[in-house]
C-alpha cells in the first residue's frame, strides 16, 4: 500500500473516507471492482465502496445497520455514507474452523428470531426500491409469504428473464407452476425473519480469530430457510456445521431440506437476469425439484 499526501476534498475514496471518518487518510489499495481500502490516521482501515446504481448505498447501509442492532452475527460498522459511497470497517482476514461455522449458525439463528414488521418489509430507514446485487429488489409488504414470494420474489425476474430471452417460454411455465402451488409447498407457516437476503459464501467474511462477518445485505423480512438455502446453493465452509448450530439455537421444521430447492428459485432467477442462460437452466432444474419434492 502506497502512502502520499491525504487528499483535502474531492470525491475519491480517500477524500470521501477523510469526510465521513473525519480523520486524515494516509494511503489507499484498490480492490475489486468498486472496492477499495483506505488507511487512516492511527492505523485504522476502512472500505470504501461506491455504488453504480442509484440508492444502493443507502439500501445497504440500512440493512447492515439493521442487522448490526440485534447483536447477534457480526457485522462491520458503518462510518457513514454520501450519495453512491459507503464507508465501513474493514475486517481483517482469517479462516474459519468447525467451530466458528456452529457459532456462526447460532448467531444466524438469533439474527433471524429478531424478526421483522412483515414479509417484504425493508429496514426502518431503507428504501422500498432496493437491489441484490445490481438487480432491483423491491421491498413490497406481505402478510403471506407464498403469496409474497411468487408476486415480489419469483415472478418479477421470471419476466425479466424470458423478456432478454435468457429462459425459454416452456420453461418459464415450469417456474409458474411452481408459484401457482407455492401455499402447498411452502411448508408450515413461518414468522417474517430478520434476514441477511443475499447470503453467498462472498457475503460471509472469517477474522483470525474464526469469527463470521456479514458484508453486502440486501437485507429485509423473509423466510429464515431463504438465507440457509442461499448458503447451500453457493457453498459455505463447513457448511453442515453451520446448519447444526442453526438447529442448536432455533429447530427447522420438518420437510426444510426438501424445500431448499425452492428457496434457491429466487437467487438463481436474479443470477439469471443478471449473467445468462447458464443459471437459467438451473433455475429450472430447482424449480422442477421443488415441484418433485
Amino acid at each position: 500500500m502506497t502512502a502520499r499526501p491525504a487528499a483535502g476534498g474531492g470525491t475519491g475514496a480517500r477524500a470521501v473516507a477523510s469526510r465521513l471518518t473525519g480523520l486524515r487518510a494516509t494511503a489507499e489499495r484498490p480492490l475489486a471492482g468498486t472496492l477499495g481500502e483506505v488507511v487512516l490516521d492511527g492505523g485504522a482501515v476502512v472500505v470504501v465502496k461506491r455504488a453504480d446504481t442509484p440508492g444502493a448505498a443507502r439500501a445497504e447501509a440500512a440493512g447492515m445497520r439493521w442487522l448490526a442492532a440485534t447483536g447477534t452475527v457480526r457485522v462491520p460498522a458503518v462510518r457513514g455514507r454520501e450519495g453512491p459511497w459507503l464507508v465501513t470497517d474493514r475486517v481483517a482476514s482469517g479462516r474459519p474452523s468447525a467451530e466458528a461455522a456452529t457459532r456462526f449458525g447460532r448467531d444466524l439463528a438469533a439474527l433471524h428470531a429478531c424478526g421483522a414488521p412483515a414479509f417484504g418489509a425493508p429496514p426502518p430507514d431503507g428504501p422500498e426500491d432496493a437491489f441484490i446485487g445490481s438487480a432491483p429488489l423491491r421491498n413490497v409488504r406481505g402478510d403471506d409469504w407464498p403469496g409474497w414470494y411468487a408476486e415480489h420474489r419469483v415472478l418479477p425476474y421470471l419476466r425479466q428473464a424470458v423478456d432478454d430471452g435468457s429462459l425459454h417460454h416452456a420453461e418459464a411455465a415450469v417456474v409458474e407452476r411452481v408459484c401457482a402451488r407455492l401455499p402447498e409447498l411452502a411448508g408450515p407457516a413461518q414468522p417474517p425473519a430478520r434476514l441477511h437476503g443475499d447470503l453467498w459464501n462472498g457475503n460471509v467474511l472469517w477474522d483470525p480469530e474464526g469469527h463470521a462477518w456479514l458484508i453486502d445485505p440486501a437485507a429485509h423480512g423473509g423466510h429464515r430457510e431463504t438465507d440457509l438455502a442461499m448458503l447451500q446453493l453457493f457453498g459455505c465452509p463447513h457448511l453442515e456445521r453451520v446448519l447444526d448450530g442453526y438447529r442448536q439455537r432455533a429447530p427447522l421444521a420438518d420437510g426444510w431440506r426438501e424445500r431448499v430447492s425452492l428457496h434457491q428459485l429466487f437467487p438463481l432467477l436474479v443470477h439469471t437476469v443478471l449473467f445468462g442462460r447458464g443459471y437459467a437452466e438451473q433455475a429450472v432444474a430447482a424449480a422442477r425439484a421443488a415441484l418433485a419434492a
